[in-house]
């Protein structure tokens, strides 16, 4: 349930209806826009009698939300939800670009393409230091090493890093990581999701390889649940019966979660389509989509990559993709 309130109430007003609501034993979520204020309320509604919130004099709407996830539903928060991680800002009108390799191999080599990537227009830089992977025999990152080397590369480029945690002990490692990232086949890791709550880092979520746009937005609202608000969702393609492509980017997934959520969306070209050549159309698409970024998988020496080189631009290739893509954002506003 969200209670719209009219324009012009003040803040001891809002505070007296939240410790009302309160005193039902339910949690508020104030969402302050340009125009109104709304509060979303969590919990137990029937406890609210609806004609008597409806006819107090700075109440101007009752509405009801109907699916499951509150904090993340875009009725409880109208305007779009802006990360920010130190200036570089993602959402609500704010276009971001990560790029970097798949995996940290080495400080040459994560430094080197840092550098190449904030000069062709990154963002942030991305590297895998915990790698998931489906066989035991391949590469699986070099875990802390790995952060630190992202942390080396951040010193000498300035550009924020992300990295993927695969396990809540480890938390501890990411004090100076700048976004986490929880990949798709976390997604549904719940016990992950909580301990992630807790904190106040930005949360890249990606979806999972089989999951639907509601327990896509279930699992964020696992996050949020516990606090954290500062949640950035990544389409990066689903599994289904096509066998051309590594995955199947769902491209109608970027409009939909943004009718559907405030969080800012960005997309993965790199794992949806599994191929460099795939990379930049997909690109493009997402940009035309209106996706409020793009996490794009760069290596320096694609051909001899420990992890993903057949998905991985060069440098090069991905200062073309980012000149292209900045241009369709533009269009499409």
């Amino acid at each position: 349930m969200v209670t719209v309130l009219k324009p012009g109430v003040t803040e001891e007003q809002i505070e007296n209806l939240c410790n009302w609501f309160s005193t039902r034993g339910l949690d508020v979520h104030i969402s302050r826009g340009h125009y109104q204020t709304i509060i979303g309320l969590i919990g137990d509604t029937k406890k609210i009698d609806t004609e008597l919130l409806e006819s107090l004099e700075i109440v101007e709407a009752v509405k009801t939300i109907s699916e499951p996830f509150k904090n993340a539903n875009r009725k409880f928060h109208p305007d779009d939800t802006v990360i920010d991680i130190n200036g570089v800002k993602i959402g609500g009108g704010n276009f971001a670009l990560i790029a970097g390799p798949c995996s940290v191999e080495s400080e040459e080599q994560i430094i080197e393409v840092a550098e190449k990537v904030k000069a062709a227009g990154a963002d942030i830089l991305r590297g895998g230091a915990f790698k998931p992977r489906t066989s035991p025999y391949d590469f699986q990152g070099l875990k802390d090493e790995g952060i630190k080397l992202l942390l080396k590369a951040k010193q000498v480029t300035g550009l924020p890093i992300i990295t993927e945690i695969m396990n809540a002990n480890h938390l501890s490692l990411f004090d100076d990581v700048d976004i986490i990232q929880v990949g798709a086949r976390n997604m549904q890791n719940f016990d992950l999701l909580k301990e992630l709550g807790h904190t106040k880092k930005p949360i890249l979520l990606k979806r999972g390889l089989a999951n639907n746009l509601k327990e896509f937005l279930m699992s964020a609202e696992y996050i949020m649940a516990g606090g954290n608000e500062n949640i950035i969702l990544c389409e990066r393609g689903i599994r289904t019966f096509e066998t051309y492509t590594r995955n199947t980017l769902d491209i109608s997934a970027v409009p939909m979660l943004h009718e559907l959520s405030h969080l800012p969306v960005v997309v993965d070209p790199s794992h949806s389509g599994g191929m460099s050549r795939l990379v930049k159309p997909l690109s493009l698409s997402a940009a035309a989509a209106g996706a409020d970024g793009l996490m794009i998988e760069v290596h320096n020496d694609p051909k001899n990559a420990l992890c993903d080189g057949a998905q991985s631009l060069t440098p090069e290739q991905f200062k073309d993709v980012a000149d292209k893509v900045r241009k369709v954002y533009e269009v499409s506003r």
